[in-house]
């Protein structure tokens, strides 16, 4: 799970824990309360998941693949990416450009997203227009058209896209690095847009043979949320989807980390304005916990939790330590954070981050936040600031919930991992069981230095295109200037 969605499930308050229940019907239930969350697989495999909100007239439709960067190998980074352009580029019914112009007559909005362990797409519109997209979903789940001309086309949009939010972007390209150095033999380590020498060497047959492997009834999920009739929807789904045959799914190896035994360190050069840190300390993940349950692995299912509202103290807002102690207490930084990164297929890391303020090295930034990691091991937090905490997760997702695309990402993204929706139950009673006992032997477990990368960002000189005489205008980094 990406940190906006940990985040803000982070974010909920007791009160809500009926409205939020979303499961389906549990054995305590009485037999007409109907599930919060409605589930069937088609004979194919599809899994489906309805839930209603009738809020608004409206719906989100989505639909999830089980494949990402992390489903790729050394060579072909980039690929789930790349196939999730040409997705777009037509198939034996729509020509190139044809879905949008259908679903923007309908009124609808659409796009989609490549993560480390999932490829969405997803469209918004007028629940009487829900059938569109499920015709115009199943149709490129089945009959895509990968044309050597559009491919030579997008290849190159995607090689920019890299460009524009990687090569030229120094935190991005360190962050990039710091994880190709963290991470061994995980496919954590490779950057979801993929690395530029592997869309340099990309072929059409690549992408082809990557969609008839993965793009699957029995390798997807789709979520529909909102003003809907599950039986009507059913009907519909059925419809389009239950006609298409399923693959037979290669087995997808869990390349586990190999483990850590002792500090990396790593210095980036790149043209950049300021310096940069980046820390990460190798931790469970959520999945981890799942396979405790099962007594397939030695973490216990409360710890990764506790790293997550450990990852709140640190930074859950202004009152939170870095920004207190850090920021306007030592003035040592400009900007520093914390998160906890747990909700995916594999076992992933807990970061600190931080840009040092004028006159403070990288070094000394470094010293000072492994102090605060130092200050959670030796203590306990308070009662009042593990109450501060739990009052924030009564506020922001109450906001959160107001939106059926969040709620059906939620769903997606945690039966696409592995770890089931049902996670939805069970994530806030667990989160405010936490105890500041377990914030503490988790810092303890986890937060060790032998399991710990650093990577800092030395910036270089930026070089800029004078437009009026041609000439290379050299900058100073920030901080070096008078």
């Amino acid at each position: 799970m990406n940190r906006i969605i940990s985040r803000s499930l982070l974010l909920i308050a007791v009160v809500f824990l009926p409205w939020l229940a979303l499961a389906k019907e549990a054995p305590s239930q009485p037999s007409d309360t109907p599930p919060s969350v409605y589930e069937y697989n088609l004979k194919n495999g599809l899994k489906v998941l309805i839930k209603q909100d009738k809020r608004a007239p409206i719906a989100v439709v989505q639909l999830w693949y089980r494949v990402g960067t992390s489903y790729e190998h050394e060579g072909i980074t980039g690929l789930s990416h790349a196939l999730e352009h040409m997705m777009f580029k037509g198939t034996k019914t729509h020509k190139s450009g044809q879905f949008e112009v259908i679903l923007s007559e309908n009124g609808a909005r659409n796009n989609a997203f490549t993560s480390q362990d999932y490829t969405a797409y997803y469209e918004v519109l007028a629940k009487d227009r829900i059938e569109v997209a499920l015709e115009l979903e199943s149709d490129r789940m089945q009959h895509l058209i990968l044309d050597p001309k559009e491919f030579e086309k997008e290849i190159e949009v995607v090689k920019e896209e890299r460009r524009m939010r990687t090569d030229d972007n120094p935190t991005s390209s360190m962050r990039e690095q710091f994880n190709a150095v963290a991470f061994l033999n995980s496919p954590y380590r490779a950057p979801v847009i993929g690395w530029m020498v592997d869309l340099e060497t990309m072929r059409l047959e690549d992408l082809r043979k990557w969609y008839k492997k993965w793009y699957a009834p029995n390798n997807a999920t789709l979520v529909i949320v909102g003003d809907v009739e599950p039986e009507k929807i059913k009907v519909l789904v059925d419809k389009y989807f239950s006609k298409i045959p399923k693959s037979e799914l290669p087995a997808a190896k869990l390349r586990t980390e190999v483990k850590q035994f002792g500090e990396r360190y790593l210095k980036v050069k790149l043209p950049a304005k300021v310096p940069s840190l980046r820390m990460g300390f190798k931790t469970p993940g959520m999945i981890d916990a799942i396979k405790a349950v099962k007594g397939k692995q030695k973490v216990e299912k409360w710890e990764p939790y506790a790293l997550e509202v450990l990852a709140t103290i640190l930074d859950g807002g202004s009152s939170a330590r870095l920004a207190k102690n850090l920021v306007r207490g030592q003035e040592i930084a400009v900007g520093v954070g914390a998160g906890y990164y747990g909700f995916g297929r594999l076992s992933d890391l807990f970061v600190l981050s931080g840009t040092p303020a004028k006159g403070t090295t990288v070094m000394q930034l470094k010293k000072a936040l492994l102090k605060e990691i130092q200050v959670l091991k030796e203590a306990p937090v308070t009662k009042d600031e593990l109450k501060r905490v739990k009052a924030q997760v009564i506020a922001g997702e109450v906001y959160e919930r107001d939106s059926i695309e969040h709620i059906a990402s939620l769903l997606g993204s945690f039966e696409s991992t592995g770890l089931g929706y049902q996670l939805m139950d069970e994530y806030v009673p667990q989160v405010l069981a936490v105890t500041a006992e377990q914030i503490q032997m988790v810092a303890k477990k986890y937060l060790i230095n032998d399991h710990l990368t650093v990577a800092e960002l030395i910036p270089q000189e930026i070089k800029t295109e004078n437009k009026t005489s041609n000439k290379k205008v050299k900058n100073k980094p920030a901080g070096d200037a008078k």
